[in-house]
């Protein structure tokens, strides 16, 4: 009977040994194996070669082509390809290059010069303007792909960052003022502003989403609704919409009257054709004539009568003012 029970004992312990012992080793085996096979794709993974892209050169050509005293383009040139004329671009780069560390020049571990501060701002400013790829600026200022990324990156977040508080706001009562004594002065008494939409292609929308975003082109787009003054200053932008809506929609669905229908909006007075109005206005194009009709609940600024009454008075305003100078001429 001792005995039976012995090997009963003898036999369980052996069958939990053998249990044990499979499982560390199959649990061993595997690490071996996840091990080997990461060594193999160690091996096999390319390393990155290096290019010696003579970044000085790239400098000097920018420099020569655009900021010496004699540059091989005129302004327009500059102002063209730039956007924006020389002085800004380069009030823009001497305030990345002091206030932001990714824009100081530094000199490397052989004592070489970094990336300019004209080239990586230039790198950002051609991704940002033309929309090109990151690597389209490695021939001409000399730097690679991943760089180009790394500068348009930081030119955003470094502009905001130093601009924002000055130029991505609402108009003060005295940006207002000097937005319509210049509207009057170009003819346009109580304008504040243009306004007008544009639709940005959508490269890589969702296909579930396609017939939300895509109209007459047949390709995705998402409207960008703007309010810019005469100087080029944007000072409102309401970005999002699906490409499916038209100008009267999406100024339908825009915060741009919400000061407004709030009562925030400071109070306008301006005189056209010898009538009294008070409340501003923006210029658009031929979807004027139908604003009135597409205001739905802001009955506050839905008047037909009164935008009728407005461009006729705009209109003889404006003859008043400039169609005698034709006709003498």
């Amino acid at each position: 009977m001792a005995s039976s029970s012995q090997n009963t004992f003898d036999d369980s312990f052996d069958d939990a040994f053998d249990d044990l012992f499979d499982q560390h080793f199959n649990e061993a085996f595997e690490n071996l194996a996840i091990h080997v096979d990461q060594e193999e794709r160690r091996k096999k993974r390319k390393k990155r070669a290096y290019i010696e892209r003579n970044r000085e050169e790239g400098h000097l050509r920018l420099w020569n082509d655009y900021f010496s005293d004699t540059p091989t383009y005129p302004a327009n040139f500059f102002r063209r390809r730039f956007r924006m004329n020389k002085p800004l671009f380069m009030h823009i780069v001497d305030q990345l290059s002091t206030q932001v560390q990714y824009f100081r020049e530094k000199k490397d571990g052989l004592g070489r010069n970094s990336l300019s501060p004209l080239q990586k701002c230039t790198a950002a400013i051609r991704v940002l303007a033309y929309g090109s790829a990151a690597d389209t600026a490695d021939e001409y200022l000399r730097l690679g792909e991943t760089t180009t990324r790394l500068c348009v990156e930081n030119f955003v977040e470094g502009t905001i960052y130093l601009f924002g508080e000055e130029y991505l706001r609402r108009p003060t009562p005295a940006d207002l003022q000097r937005l319509l004594d210049v509207g009057e002065h170009r003819g346009f008494p109580g304008m504040i502003g243009s306004i007008d939409c544009m639709h940005w292609e959508w490269k890589n929308c969702p296909t579930a989403w396609k017939g939300q975003y895509s109209r007459g082109s047949g390709r995705p787009t998402i409207v960008l609704e703007a309010v810019a003054s005469y100087d080029l200053w944007i000072w409102h932008a309401f970005f999002g919409p699906p490409g499916t809506l038209n100008d009267i929609n999406v100024l339908d669905r825009s915060p741009v009257f919400d000061d407004i229908i709030k009562g925030q909006a400071p109070n306008v007075t301006f005189y056209v054709n010898g009538r009294e109005y008070h409340m501003a206005y923006y210029l658009t194009d031929d979807i004027s004539s139908n604003i009135a009709n597409m205001m739905g609940v802001r009955t506050r600024i839905r008047d037909r009568q009164m935008h009728q009454q407005l461009k006729n008075d705009l209109v003889e305003h404006i003859w008043e003012k400039f169609g005698r100078d034709e006709d003498n001429n």
